[in-house]
């Protein structure tokens, strides 16, 4: 039998997951499934993973006057943030 957890719970589960600074592409998948279930936003996490790969952000870094680009080195899908 499945155990359900509560929003606070997945709310700890997902912070927990993020100080962890390594994880695979299919842990994220799960933890960002969990997010959408518990209706949990992300906010500034989502900068830390690739929206497409889902993996760690990493790689090539451009800096504008009013954006942030960084190229994820696995897919190299270009990811944009407001400063």
């Amino acid at each position: 039998m499945k155990t359900t957890l509560s929003k606070k719970e997945a709310q700890e589960k997902i912070t927990d997951f993020f100080k962890s600074k390594d994880f695979t592409a299919k842990e994220m998948k799960k933890i960002r499934r969990l997010a959408m279930k518990h209706q949990i936003k992300l906010g500034p996490l989502r900068k830390k993973f690739c929206k497409k790969c889902l993996n760690p952000l990493k790689g090539k870094t451009k800096i504008t006057k009013t954006h942030k680009m960084i190229e994820c080195k696995k897919c190299n899908h270009k990811a944009k943030f407001r400063i």
